[in-house]
């Protein structure tokens, strides 16, 4: 499926709520991602559009008259996201009218919400957690370091690889994060230890969240795997390498990955997306071809997202962010929809609301590796920041803020917001 470009997208368009105008704007009225929020703190959950730097509160506008959707009354985005794809058009049809009519604005303003006070939730109870490894620039990077001879495995170019992660271990943007106590061995040590990971390190990547899912048994067709996602996030699937390193054989990531993952609050529509896509990672002369079920025109030729991806590292002593990369999602090997299809190809049942992530997204550049363990060659050339610090893994105090968005000639320019981690002493 191709999502359709309508007036929503139109870049002329502007909303009677000045911060959305503004130009730096993550959030212009092009965009209205979702997210869930308390107002005043404590509050109870309610489900929000977020319109320049502030929150339309859609459980009020649904109590108010002003919108005809029941699922906005949830305290969560489930019952949102499993609407069909014509009720999705609907809604978001409905909140551009609202905030761009100012016939809207006596009835609608009362309803919003200032987003720097707001309390953001999980904008889902996550039932399943999937992580990929989709950017074959970051599987070949890492795989150099640990095979010279052979970085990519025989399967990476046949199947997109995953491995099932905790999601009961997931937290929202702004959660502090302990430094996880680990069983590692050092390469000269005859014995392993347990002890705080000394190589903690973060992967910048996006979420995708299930809208539609499917029954237990049945399969998604590659061509109708866009039509089950909801949305995207930003996703720093938090990583120690020390733990990693020695567990990861022969069953893969376990207690170096589960300790928590990132996201950020908002999730911006694929019906926003819509004038962002674009076609595959063309594949290198010799490449397999995708195996049937991973196969199709559409997804060929417009199955990726050109979306700018950045992660900042903040220091006690720096004063402001500095950005140690920027890549961009249509990088991946693997599109969106390939993994949703190659997910469901053996019957798995995928449900609302599950989190899939894209694995680490990184580029054919130097400036455009997604994580430390790729930036300081696994830990072998220090990253040096502003103020003469350096580091080769994250340190106690360290904040991690990962940012996106997607800009296009004749189009406005959408953002994904931030998604926050600081680092807390295992102490």
């Amino acid at each position: 499926m191709i999502w359709p470009i309508d007036r929503t997208h139109d870049p002329e368009l502007r909303s009677w709520v000045e911060s959305a105008n503004d130009g730096a704007t993550d959030f212009p009225i092009q965009n209205l991602p979702f997210c869930v929020f308390r107002f005043p703190e404590g509050d109870r959950p309610r489900v929000g559009a977020a319109i320049g730097g502030r929150i339309l509160d859609l459980h009020a506008c649904q109590a108010a008259g002003l919108v005809q959707e029941p699922a906005l009354s949830s305290d969560s985005l489930r019952e949102v996201m499993a609407l069909p794809l014509d009720a999705r058009a609907t809604l978001r049809l409905r909140l551009s009218e609202i905030l761009s009519d100012t016939a809207w604005r006596g009835k609608a303003e009362p309803l919003l919400v200032p987003a720097a006070r707001a309390q953001f939730c999980l904008p889902v109870d996550i039932g399943d957690y999937t992580d990929f490894y989709a950017s074959i620039f970051h599987a070949t990077l890492v795989g150099r370091m640990l095979r010279p001879d052979r970085p990519l495995l025989p399967n990476y170019k046949y199947v997109p690889i995953g491995y099932h992660g905790r999601s009961s271990s997931i937290v929202v943007s702004g959660t502090k994060l302990k430094r996880p106590h680990g069983q590692s061995k050092a390469p000269d040590a005859d014995v392993p230890t347990f002890a705080p990971s000394h190589a903690l390190d973060f992967e910048l990547e996006a979420g995708l969240f299930v809208g539609r899912g499917n029954q237990l048994g049945e399969t998604i067709p590659i061509g109708e795997a866009q039509e089950h996602l909801f949305g995207l996030c930003l996703l720093n699937d938090w990583s120690a390498r020390d733990i990693q390193a020695w567990e990861y054989q022969p069953l893969g990531p376990f207690l170096g990955k589960s300790f928590a993952t990132t996201i950020s609050p908002w999730v911006v529509t694929m019906e926003a997306l819509a004038p962002y896509r674009g076609g595959a990672l063309p594949r290198d002369p010799g490449d397999p071809a995708p195996l049937k079920h991973l196969a199709c025109a559409s997804e060929r030729e417009g199955g990726a997202i050109d979306m700018i991806l950045e992660a900042f590292l903040l220091s006690h002593s720096m004063r402001h962010p500095f950005c140690i990369c920027q890549t961009n999602l249509k990088h991946l090997y693997w599109t969106p929809g390939q993994l949703v299809a190659h997910h469901a190809s053996n019957g798995c049942n995928l449900r609302t609301g599950d989190l899939i992530g894209t694995g680490t997204v990184s580029g054919p550049g130097p400036d455009e590796r997604g994580c430390l363990l790729e930036i300081t060659r696994r830990g072998a050339q220090p990253l040096r920041l502003p103020g003469g610090e350096t580091r080769l893994f994250l340190e106690d105090g360290d904040e991690i803020i990962l940012r996106g968005h997607c800009k296009r000639a004749g189009y406005a320019t959408i953002g994904l917001g931030e998604c926050r981690g600081i680092i807390e002493s295992a102490e």
